[in-house]
């Protein structure tokens, strides 16, 4: 009888360890190779070029601040250029000093955004995110004539 009760507890004990051991094997496994989806970053772009006059713009906790320095020593990437960022899926927001909107990177590592934004962002359904509009137009009319000014990258 003794000896049933001792090998009952031995065999649990072999498959809580042979459990463990699966769990820790097959968590390292799928590290191995491609990083969960959610945990992948994504190589964004973000094309502010079209804004006038050229400023500067953030994406907060991934581009320096615009609003703490020296716009002579400013850190924060400007809209003369365009700028990749790395992105993992989530939400951010593009913040300049006139106009912000928050915008999605999914899983798959494309953007979407609003459809009210249409006016004034591009790029939903892709990796470059294109911000064409300094302000937005809550009317919904056609943009002012001030922002079909091309833009003079000195």
């Amino acid at each position: 009888m003794l000896d049933d009760v001792m090998i009952r507890r031995r065999f649990i004990i072999f498959r809580w360890t042979l459990a463990v051991l699966l769990t820790i094997a097959s968590s390292q496994w799928s590290f191995a190779g491609e990083p969960p989806a959610h945990l992948k970053a994504h190589q964004i772009t973000i094309d502010a070029t079209k804004l006038v006059p050229t400023s500067w713009w953030q994406v907060p906790g991934i581009t320096p601040s615009i609003w703490n320095s020296d716009p002579e020593s400013l850190d924060a990437p400007k809209t003369s250029e365009l700028r990749e960022l790395q992105l993992r899926p989530g939400k951010y927001k593009f913040i300049g000093f006139t106009f912000d909107f928050p915008f999605t990177v999914n899983l798959s590592g494309t953007l979407d955004f609003s459809t009210s934004l249409d006016q004034c962002v591009q790029g939903r359904g892709t990796t470059t995110l294109v911000i064409l509009c300094k302000r937005t137009y809550p009317h919904g009319g056609q943009p002012d004539p001030y922002y079909e000014q091309t833009p003079s990258h000195d």
